[in-house]
Parts: structure tokens; C-alpha cells; sequence
């Protein structure tokens, strides 16, 4: 089968398409053929090996794994003796390793459920982690409540466009933060109020969030803080990069810490699997509250481009490659 590879950590032209073994299927496995996969950041910091405390269980001086990627979507090719629920020919789609290939072996019991009928593959692979993401930051940690105001900072990315449709869903009050170019957009997904940063700093008005979700992290705690209300919550999805070796915990542990000396709290979002996995996400990224927002499509040997501009930082949406 062809996949994408790389035998180092680096940029993106360590990443090449090549002939492999396909993966072999076990009984407590389904095998997929990918029709499409996204790209998302946990991608590129597998790639670069970056911080180097990613290195601890992926190998430190080269990947252990020579294949890449995590969000699919596709037609199932072959089912394990163990596995129920699933039939050759069913379209399917959630999280595995290696989905940047025409073949992923996936868990049965959670990583993978079955296609919203609406949505196209393409669509369908946008949604995993950036949908389970999202929804992990507010109804699980952000604790998000109907009539709640909440913020997203950075409504416009891969996860914020899904947070901003949520949390609507949900019933809050939502103030989406992003540039302007993104405006009209992040309206167009529910925002009751966006805000430019580039032409107003949302730390300097008088609105009060009970909840604010940080996916930029671009902001200081001591910003952030000023505009949530008393016993408001902020939950971080993303961070500062930080240093090659701890990345982004040194500063994340400064900001909890801080936050316990004050009544509001504080929380750093680890995406964790979840019971029902890709299977709890299908009711909401196949109705109106959640469908996936696809900047771009990118052909499997376009796989570097693609980490390129997903390193720019200016990727809005989310960006999905294409599987032959």
C-alpha cells in the first residue's frame, strides 16, 4: 500500500509517500481503507519529534513508527473474528495511527464508528479529534451550562470552529474571538458576538465570561482572568510553544498554579479517549451543531504543503488530505 513516511523527526520534507506492508489485520481490529484524513497539529509535533518530551514513547533519536496521522474516514476492507457492529463496505470514520495511507488497522471497541450518512469522507475525517476536542473543553472540563456566557479564542480554527457551533448548541451565549478575515464565518456558525483582535482587544471590555476557552493561547493569565467572572472557568487548549523540550507545560503549570490562589479555575484540556469515541461525536457533526468547516483539500503526495501552512498558524478550518 502507499503511505505517507518519515524515518527522522523534521520539517515537512522529511515526509514522502512509499510503498509498505499493509497493516495486518487481528481479531480485535478493524481494517479501513482511508478515503481521507486530516491533518492537525498532534501530527506536525509527531513529525518535528517536538517538544522532545514527545520523544519519550515515540522513540528518541527517530521514530519508532515510520507512519503518520490520526483522524480518517473510510470504507472498512476486513473485520476481526471479535469485532461486532461492522461489515465490509460500511463507511466509517474516528482515530487511529498511521491513517495517512491507503490502509489503517483500527480498534472495533470506540476508535471508530459509522459515517454521518450527510457527510462526505473529506468532511467526515475533519471531525475526530478537533469535534472531541471542543467538546471535551466544554461539557466536560469548561462544565458549560444553558444561559452561560462563554468566549472562544480562536473561534475560527480547526477545534473553535466545532467549540462555537457547541456551545450554541448547548444554549450559551457565545463571543467568538478571531481575525478579520474570519469573521463572517465564525458569524455564520451561531456567534451571538465576534470579535476582531485585530481592531479590539476582548481583555479591555466590559464583558464577564462564565467560561473561557483559550485555544490560541496567545493571551496571558493575567489578561484572561480580568474578564472572566468570579467563579468563571478558563479552560486552555492551547499554549504558548514554548521550549524544544517541555514545549508548552512549563507556562500551562505557571498559569494553574496561579489560578488556584483565585476562585476561578483553571484547566489545561489533555484530549483523553473518550466512551462512545467517534460514536458520541456522530449525533452532533451529522446535525446543525457541529458540522466540520474544510479550509482546503490536498492531495496525498501534497502532504508537505499541507504541514507548511499548518505550521503558519493562519490555517482557518480545518485542512484534509485525500487518500487514492
Amino acid at each position: 500500500m502507499k503511505a505517507v513516511v518519515r524515518h527522522v523527526y523534521g520539517p515537512p520534507a522529511v515526509l514522502a509517500v512509499q510503498e509498505t506492508e499493509p497493516p495486518e489485520l487481528t481479531e480485535d481490529r478493524v481494517l479501513v481503507r482511508v478515503h481521507a484524513a486530516a491533518v492537525n497539529p498532534v501530527d506536525r509535533y509527531e513529525m518535528l519529534g517536538l517538544p522532545y518530551l514527545v520523544r519519550a514513547s515515540a522513540g528518541w533519536r527517530r521514530p519508532r513508527q515510520p507512519l503518520i496521522g490520526s483522524d480518517f474516514a473510510g470504507t472498512v476492507e476486513a473485520v476481526g473474528a471479535a469485532v461486532t457492529g461492522f461489515r465490509v463496505g460500511d463507511e466509517v470514520f474516528g482515530c487511529s495511527a498511521g491513517t495517512f495511507a491507503e490502509l489503517a488497522r483500527v480498534r472495533g471497541d470506540g476508535a471508530v464508528a459509522l459515517k454521518p450518512s450527510n457527510l462526505s469522507f473529506v468532511e467526515a475525517a475533519a471531525v475526530p479529534i478537533a469535534a472531541l476536542t471542543a467538546l471535551q473543553a466544554l461539557r466536560d472540563h469548561g462544565r458549560l451550562e444553558p444561559g452561560q456566557r462563554v468566549l472562544i479564542n480562536g473561534a475560527s480554527g480547526g477545534v473553535g470552529t466545532f467549540a462555537t457551533q457547541l456551545a450554541k448548541a448547548f444554549g450559551a451565549h457565545v463571543t467568538g474571538v478571531c481575525g478579520p478575515t474570519n469573521v463572517d464565518l465564525v458569524r455564520s456558525l451561531g456567534a451571538d458576538r465576534v470579535v476582531d483582535y485585530s481592531a479590539e482587544d476582548f481583555t479591555r471590555g466590559g464583558d464577564r465570561f462564565d467560561l473561557v476557552v483559550d485555544i490560541a493561547g496567545n493571551r496571558r493569565w493575567a489578561d484572561c482572568r480580568r474578564v472572566l467572572t468570579a467563579r468563571g472557568t478558563m479552560v486552555m487548549v492551547g499554549g504558548a510553544k514554548g521550549g524544544r523540550v517541555l514545549g508548552p507545560i512549563a507556562d500551562v503549570a505557571g498559569v494553574v498554579l496561579r489560578g488556584m490562589a483565585s476562585r476561578r479555575r483553571v484547566v489545561f484540556l489533555l484530549r483523553r479517549p473518550a466512551p462512545g469515541g467517534p460514536a458520541d461525536l456522530a449525533s452532533h457533526a451529522g446535525g446543525r451543531h457541529g458540522r466540520p468547516v474544510v479550509e482546503r483539500t490536498y492531495a496525498m503526495g501534497e502532504v508537505a504543503q499541507a504541514m507548511t501552512h499548518l505550521g503558519t498558524g493562519h490555517a482557518k478550518d480545518k485542512l484534509v488530505l485525500t487518500i487514492p
